[in-house]
This record gives structure tokens, C-alpha cells and sequence, in this order.
């Protein structure tokens, strides 16, 4: 069996659910991962409060790293046993998942799948901040405000 973390109702910490979840076999284009990471975030809790409402219940967690234990068909990017990580799709408070292999990226030696877990989606939003929001030139000067935080860090 599986063990995940999922919320039947909005609210503090008290409403998260350790219980045992049916995983499935990989489909078309899928992989089946086991975690050995999970990103935690901001979102997570704003869905957990109902700040973003999500259509409950739900196993939450929007990133993650781990290995691949099975792929379906038509996946030929990837491998049995490869580390990968992920970012942008709900349902990482899991031991294992099935996921669209489209979305992973394959993790290189030197990242660990914790650094890897936490930082893919707060690397996207920097990304969306330094090339979206306003491209960066050489010699500009930006403004990091909350530093310590995820973001911060990677600014």
C-alpha cells in the first residue's frame, strides 16, 4: 500500500491525514515514482486553509524528487531507478505516485533530491522574476527583499 498525506476539509495542521492511498500502474506516457523527497511551500498551506480552494479531499504538495519504479508506454525519456524531480503538480504528500513523465526533470549526480525537491518551484518563480517580470540586464541593480526565505536564497 501507499501512504499519503490528504486534507478532507480546510483548515490549520490538524486536518492533515496520514492514511494508507491505492496507487496505480503508470498509463500512457506516465512513470510510477517513489519519493525520496517532497518540496513544502507557501501554496501548500494557502490550499490547506482554503486560501486557494482545491476540490477535497486531496493529497497536497506541489514538488518533489525521487525514482522511478515503473514507466508506461510511449516513455522512452526515461529509465527504471532514475532520480528525477518535479514541480507544479498536486498530490507530492506521498509515498509513491503516478505522474506524467513530461513534467520530470531527470536530476544530475550532483544534486541531491533534497536540494532538488526544495528548490524547483521556488527556481521557477525566480526565473519568472529575473526573465519574465523584467529581463535583467548587466549592471542593473535589484532589490531582494525577504532574502532568508527560498526565493531569497536562490536570488
Amino acid at each position: 500500500m501507499n501512504q499519503s498525506i490528504q486534507i478532507y476539509e480546510n483548515g490549520g495542521p490538524e486536518v492533515l491525514r496520514w492514511e494508507e492511498t491505492p496507487v496505480g500502474r503508470p498509463g500512457p506516457g506516465e512513470v510510477l515514482l517513489r519519493h525520496t523527497a517532497v518540496g513544502l511551500n507557501f501554496i501548500d498551506i494557502y490550499q490547506r486553509s482554503g486560501l486557494y480552494p482545491l476540490e477535497l479531499p486531496k493529497i497536497l504538495g506541489m514538488e518533489g524528487a525521487g525514482v522511478i519504479e515503473e514507466t508506461g508506454e510511449g516513455v522512452e525519456n526515461f529509465k527504471l531507478g532514475q532520480r528525477v524531480a518535479y514541480a507544479m503538480q498536486l498530490g507530492a504528500y506521498c509515498e509513491r505516485r503516478t505522474i506524467n513523465a513530461e513534467k520530470l526533470v531527470i536530476l544530475p549526480d550532483g544534486i541531491d533530491d533534497q536540494s532538488a525537491a526544495a528548490m524547483m518551484l521556488k527556481g521557477m518563480t525566480v526565473m519568472y522574476l529575473l526573465r519574465r517580470t523584467h529581463v535583467v540586464q548587466k549592471g542593473e541593480t535589484i532589490l531582494v527583499n525577504a532574502a532568508a526565505g527560498g526565493v531569497g536564497l536562490i536570488l
